[in-house]
């Protein structure tokens, strides 16, 4: 296969499985996000402390996360065939990666927002900050940083499902990579699909990194912080309440 073959192949493969990553990552976090904040506000000394949400919460984020990806595709075939009338092509391949990555960004971020330094948040709660402006002026601002970087490691997973997706019919990479690199023999072209993902996961990986950095220098957190307590606090250190102020 010469070169003018290969270049429109290249350029569909791509442009599919960038519209898989985009709306699937879109989804993710926004899912995900909230869903991991509630898995620490409902733990045991939360702010919204309920133990049956948060086991049964994270009973469904576990069981998210410790089904292979090609599995949970076939699994949930009924689903995405209700969600966009097909089981076949790029849209479909949404649904799945979307609802695999959901449960894998939610303990990032359960992670993330643990580490934040719990005085930030005994402060607010002394100047009568209510839950919302604990979640929007301390727990997320102080995780940036953190979450930025499990945006990225999540990005790149769902690369990696996507290229999975494509050898049942979700197009993209994945799918060139078995029709013509496998199934044809197309040697050249899965070296040339192989780099293609190297780069792209390369450049995500320093754009995240750089990113992550760059916001621990603007006033993030420049090293690991003490586990964050959610507890009512009963008197603040001063250092603390100016720090938020």
């Amino acid at each position: 296969m010469t070169w003018s073959e290969m270049q429109p192949l290249l350029t569909q493969a791509c442009s599919e499985t960038f519209t898989m990553m985009l709306w699937s990552t879109l989804i993710a976090v926004a899912v995900g996000l909230p869903l991991g904040i509630l898995l620490v506000l409902t733990d045991r000394g939360g702010l919204l402390q309920n133990i049956v949400a948060n086991k049964v919460l994270g009973q469904i984020v576990n069981i998210g996360r410790s089904m292979p990806f090609i599995i949970l595709m076939v699994a949930l075939m009924s689903f995405t065939r209700w969600v966009t009338g097909t089981t076949i092509g790029t849209t479909a391949a949404i649904v799945p990666l979307a609802i695999g990555g959901i449960p894998f960004f939610a303990r990032l971020v359960e992670t993330a927002v643990r580490e934040v330094d719990g005085g930030l948040v005994e402060a607010v709660q002394a100047m009568g900050g209510n839950t919302w402006t604990i979640v929007r002026k301390v727990l997320i601002p102080e995780a940036l940083p953190s979450l930025i970087a499990s945006t990225t490691t999540t990005i790149i997973a769902l690369i990696g499902y996507s290229a999975m997706a494509g050898t049942v019919g979700g197009g993209g990479l994945g799918d060139l990579a078995v029709r013509y690199g496998y199934q044809r023999f197309e040697t050249e072209l899965m070296w040339i699909i192989v780099g293609i993902l190297a780069v792209v996961i390369s450049l995500i990986q320093f754009i995240g990194d750089f990113t992550a950095r760059s916001l621990h220098g603007r006033g993030g957190r420049s090293g690991p912080a003490p586990k964050l307590r959610l507890l009512k606090a009963t008197e603040p250190a001063a250092a603390d309440i100016s720090k938020v102020a």
